[in-house]
């Protein structure tokens, strides 16, 4: 199988999935293999809700719907052309995946696939619905993808390299369990957002999706914002007040009624609305149905303390402070050229 029908069936994945949108589920004559998969997929979505009380449908067609608009023949055409994908002697590169939020490593998935090489999946039990699925879809659409495609939830072997995303604790167990093999070994990060006070609502408003998207479960949310002395938070509150809906989300709910309890009896200061704590603090990783803060003064001393940080940030939101930003809104939307912990997958995946 050529890098072309790669692409050509991952194109026609991006078409099946553009059915499955935010506004509702349309069903498309022109999608391959539709008859077969269209309802079981349905069918797979009622699965991963049921499993998962995080997994809404709202958040799972968000992701569903994302990728849509990413598999696209230009856009993965675009992608691939910097790369050299004559591979030797196909690989089996074994992936551990997260479950934080919907498809999270599919990107993974795509990667190892798109190279050329045989993928070994040990899924999340958070997030073991979809995927598999659509592997499916790929192997009937794409017959050559057949005996390529493996999901195990036992011990992995026989593998030649591994990608694995986890917690900094797991992390140290992956380091030393995969210690002979070449890896990608992914820890916890978190996305930060750097306010000038200058924000217009708007921008405020796109910013309250890089926080609440998937209840701030993926490492490219929005945990902290960095402000200057003085900030004043009345237009933040405002701009967010959209997403107040989510408070009515009982596993949200409870989350944000446990840590208002902590931090009222440990008598901490912080400011909320009825849906969002902030409070200041010094880190990065902020508890579900809370903002962190932190006060600067300098922005140049800022840019010194993040460079020191880089290795914990994943995404930094803010609009004239750094060249590697993303902009308001868009943490959730990252290229197919926008890599998790900015490692380069392809290039390590064609060099393993």
């Amino acid at each position: 199988m050529d890098l072309q029908q790669r692409i050509n069936a991952f194109t026609k994945l991006g078409a099946f999935l553009s059915q499955f949108t935010t506004k509702g589920i349309d069903k498309k004559a022109s999608i391959e293999a539709n008859d077969l998969f269209f309802d079981g997929f349905k069918h797979q979505i009622k699965l991963a809700k049921e499993h998962n009380g995080w997994f809404t449908e709202k958040n799972i067609f968000y992701s569903l719907e994302s990728w849509s608009k990413i598999l696209t023949y230009s856009t993965i055409n675009d992608w691939t052309k910097k790369y050299n994908f004559n591979i030797n002697s196909p690989k089996t590169i074994a992936i551990i995946m997260a479950g934080n939020i919907p498809l999270v490593g599919f990107h993974d998935f795509l990667s190892v696939l798109i190279s050329g090489h045989q993928v070994l999946v040990k899924q999340s039990s958070n997030d073991k619905h979809l995927l598999p699925f659509l592997a499916k879809y790929l192997e009937i659409i794409e017959p050559e993808f057949k005996g390529k495609i493996t999901f195990t939830e036992q011990k992995l072997e026989n593998f030649d390299a591994v990608i694995a995303t986890g917690s900094d604790n797991t992390a140290r167990y992956f380091e030393y369990y995969f210690k002979d093999k070449p890896s990608i070994i992914r820890k916890n990060r978190n996305s930060i957002a750097v306010l000038s006070g200058n924000e217009t609502k708007e921008e405020l408003e796109f910013l309250s999706e890089d926080i609440f998207r998937y209840y701030g479960l993926g490492c490219r949310n929005v945990s902290k914002l960095f402000v200057p002395k003085g900030y004043n938070f009345d237009a933040f509150f405002e701009a967010v007040y959209k997403w107040h809906p989510i408070i009515n989300e009982s596993k949200y709910a409870n989350n944000y009624d446990y840590n208002k309890a902590v931090y009222l009896m440990s008598e901490f200061d912080m400011l909320e609305n009825g849906f969002l704590m902030i409070k200041e603090d010094t880190s990065s990783a902020s508890p579900i149905a809370t903002l962190f803060y932190e006060y600067y003064e300098n922005i140049e001393v800022l840019r010194a303390q993040l460079a020191t940080e880089k290795d914990n940030i994943q995404c930094i939101v803010s609009n004239g402070f750094s060249s590697k930003e993303v902009a308001f809104g868009e943490t959730q939307k990252p290229q197919l050229w926008e890599y998790a912990d900015n490692i380069d997958t392809v290039d390590f995946l064609l060099k393993t």
